[in-house]
């Protein structure tokens, strides 16, 4: 299978996924801040997860450039995008101590790394952080602590997601989107120093994780369904694998790597014999041929859907694995069902897909990649309790994400005056009362919701949000904190709701898109009894969009465009336009989230191939024309994922008002781009 085809069948479970167990960010409650360097406490947390119940509105104090809005004239393939939210802004990750979802982490004992994955660099700290005043002291990826840009050079890092370092100060990076193994021979001694020795290989995709003792490396790759182990550490570009453990062809997309050099952990996030359930493998003896098996495959204890579990050996040979929790085994597991000796569950570990654990010493540090930083216990804990201070926050309960307005799987929606983001990860609106004209502008308000939003509409004074069980409608624009007129819960007449997955409004109807196969159509804003006028059964409809003579349906597997005439739709299903895969000249999709008519255009969001594609006009889409515009490449051929001005990563989300292309990124990028017409 090509890489092309295996992102296609498993980015299916991310982008379909909409509310994970990495929406524990989205559950977190405000709650009292608890010092740096506050002494150990028992019992319960500082800081407290819960789902709220009722919508909050928060007022922020923002301050920014408000754009004029009146642009005109066309997109070019390839431009530059004008100004980045959800972020600080282009090449500028905020500083050495603004994180942006770290992942790996690893340390010697008297050095601590970080794969700190979307500003695609490693921070070092010699020695490792005491205190969150404590910076790091190098960084690798990059030429200063400021820029984040990626690259493909030696000296340059994309989206890395694993690092380790050995007893005589090698140091090895799984560069992921690089598609390979990045290893400094001996520890880098200036900022942005080139690795010395490049692993890259048709073996070699998407790897994740890595794992060394110096003698040996392990390198999970990821989309190659294997775990490549190189008997004898590698001294020449290149060199190739000693053998590839494949779990008995069990491996599915296999993630970290967690060893003591005797026994090996292999986290899965789609173990293939566990009906792609998420989980561990399990070598009580250290692999030494491709033939050899797992012991037994183990999920977290207390949460088995919540992400495989990642960690580190004390010097006493206790375990410490992080999933929701932090568990402890006092000795190695020998089955699936040996219970951890502790769990920590006072604590909220705002984990997910990309966090690790590391012990320097009897220092635990524990990498957050959904809280964005590092929490650290002085000493092994031993008892329920919070850690002691934060790395990258100011305290153990701050979330940087959020006091820097970043936003995870932004959607938004501009009426060319103001901007509203919805996000179903966040379970929040953010309100922009005018439009930012600058990077880094942050909201006006934000609104938090019970139910996650997976989308939304706007049209006229009127905003909808759709998602879960739920759909939010604000009557008048929602510009001073008001509250929705209207909530529909479970269902609207005959239409039951089990997923919602997409909303659209026009002058006319009123629709929604549903996980169950049924896109429904009300004569306007419907009552809670009214029935849907129509319903059009399409498996696995997804994001809508309406310009009030065409209504358009995204679906992302298989990728299809379908654009009905508004006009047709209570006599007629049947589309005016479809873009799918598997029609003659049909362009190549890889799960597009999100297609918009407007100005007569149509702009699809081709979220996995790393594009927007522009055609001027409905007729040419349907006539199988090229694009006429490709944002976020510079040709239809070049899909490589990147942040960047002129690069998109993962695209899913689009609002044009007339004179703005909104782009929201998805899962692996958290940033809202604005692209003007030239």
């Amino acid at each position: 299978m090509t890489r092309r085809s295996l992102f296609a069948a498993l980015a299916t479970v991310w982008l379909l996924a909409a509310y994970s167990a990495d929406a524990s960010r989205g559950l977190r409650a405000q709650s009292p801040l608890r010092a740096a360097e506050a002494g150990v406490q028992a019992g319960p947390s500082a800081c407290q997860n819960s789902m709220p119940n009722e919508i909050s509105v928060t007022q922020v104090t923002s301050n920014y450039r408000i754009a004029s809005g009146s642009r005109s004239g066309s997109f070019v393939t390839g431009q530059d995008a004008d100004i980045l939210l959800s972020g600080i802004d282009f090449n500028n990750a905020g500083g050495p101590l603004l994180f942006n979802h770290p992942t790996g982490v690893a340390t010697d004992g008297s050095r601590l790394l970080l794969a700190d994955r979307f500003n695609n660099r490693i921070l070092i700290w010699t020695p490792p952080p005491r205190s969150n005043a404590d910076a790091p002291t190098l960084v690798l990826g990059q030429k200063d602590v400021q820029a984040n840009s990626p690259g493909a050079g030696r000296d340059n890092l994309s989206w890395p997601g694993s690092v380790e370092v050995t007893a005589t100060g090698a140091v090895v990076v799984a560069d992921s989107y690089n598609d390979r193994v990045l290893i400094w021979k001996q520890f880098p001694t200036t900022s942005g120093q080139a690795a010395d020795i490049e692993l890259k290989h048709e073996s070699l995709k998407w790897p994740w994780g890595v794992w060394t003792d110096g003698s040996r490396l392990l390198v999970s790759s990821t989309m190659g369904s294997k775990v490549l182990v190189w008997s004898s550490f590698p001294t020449a570009d290149n060199q190739l694998p000693s053998y590839a453990v494949t779990a008995g062809d069990k491996f599915g997309t296999p993630r970290t790597i967690t060893s003591d050099g005797r026994r090996v952990i292999v986290g899965d996030h789609n173990a293939k014999d566990q009906g792609w359930q998420v989980g561990n493998f399990v070598w009580k003896t250290f692999p030494t041929a491709a033939t050899d098996s797992p012991d037994f495959f183990f999920s977290d204890p207390l949460d088995r859907n919540y992400a495989w579990l990642q960690g580190d050996f004390t010097r006493a040979g206790e375990l410490l694995l992080l999933g929701r929790y932090v568990h402890r085994w006092n000795s190695f597991p020998e089955s699936a069902t040996q219970s951890p000796d502790l769990s920590l569950q006072a604590y909220p570990f705002d984990g997910g897909d990309g966090a690790d654990l590391a012990i320097a010493g009897d220092r635990v540090y524990v990498s957050l990649y959904n809280g964005n930083k590092i929490v650290v216990y002085r000493q092994v804990p031993d008892t329920d309790r919070d850690p002691d201070f934060a790395v990258g926050a100011p305290d153990i309960c701050t979330n940087t994400l959020d006091t820097n307005y970043f936003i995870t799987n932004g959607v938004p929606a501009s009426n060319g005056r103001s901007l509203f983001v919805s996000s179903d990860f966040d379970r929040r609106l953010y309100v922009w009362k005018n439009l930012p004209d600058e990077s880094g502008a942050h909201p006006d308000l934000i609104y938090r919701l019970p139910e996650a939003p997976w989308d939304n509409a706007l049209y006229g004074d009127r905003l909808v949000l759709a998602g879960q069980r739920t759909v939010y409608v604000w009557n008048r624009l929602p510009l001073a904190g008001e509250l929705p007129d209207v909530t529909f819960k479970d269902g609207i007449g005959s239409a039951q709701f089990t997923q919602l997955r997409g909303v659209a409004l026009d002058g006319q109807y009123f629709y929604l898109s549903d996980e169950s196969g049924k896109v429904w159509v009300w004569d306007g804003l419907p009552s809670a009894t009214q029935d849907p006028i129509a319903t059009l059964t399409i498996a696995a409809p997804r994001r809508l969009n309406s310009d009030g003579t065409h209504f358009v349906v995204t679906q992302t597997d298989p990728p299809r465009i379908l654009v009905y005439r508004v006009a047709d739709l209570a006599t007629s299903a049947t589309p005016v336009v479809t873009l799918s895969n598997d029609s003659p000249g049909g362009l190549m999709m890889n799960l597009p989230a999100h297609a918009i008519v407007a100005n007569g255009q149509l702009f699809v969001a081709d979220t996995v191939n790393n594009r927007v594609l522009v055609w001027s006009s409905l007729d040419a889409a349907q006539a199988r024309q090229t694009p006429s515009v490709v944002l976020g490449e510079s040709n239809l051929q070049e899909t490589s994922p990147q942040i960047g001005k002129n690069k998109l990563f993962w695209p899913a989300a689009l609002s044009f008002d007339g004179a703005y292309l909104w782009v929201g990124e998805f899962k692996f990028s958290n940033r809202l781009l604005r692209f003007s017409p030239r």
